[in-house]
């Protein structure tokens, strides 16, 4: 354990950081499933719906530097790939 007090403090921060990334990271990883799940169960307004609902999520945690702008652009365009093909 760290003596000193800013030691102490990155401790609690980066603790309060790494839960929040995790918490955008799981709610971009749910949103993608459930566009897979959309686009396999056929439905064109849910699947639409829900693309846009995780392209929403994955440029909100590209802009709370959670992920990078590249791999939000890979995700997207995987997705996008995906709903075009169905």
């Amino acid at each position: 354990m760290a003596n000193i007090k800013s030691a102490k403090k990155r401790i609690l921060v980066s603790r309060r950081q790494n839960l929040r990334n995790r918490m955008i990271k799981s709610a971009v990883k749910t949103a993608l499933k459930k566009v897979t799940m959309t686009v396999q169960s056929g439905d064109a307004a849910k699947t639409e719906a829900a693309y846009r609902a995780a392209v929403s999520l994955v440029d909100k945690a590209v802009v709370k530097g959670v992920m990078h702008k590249n791999a939000a652009a890979h995700k997207k365009a995987q997705l996008a790939a995906l709903v075009s093909a169905k």
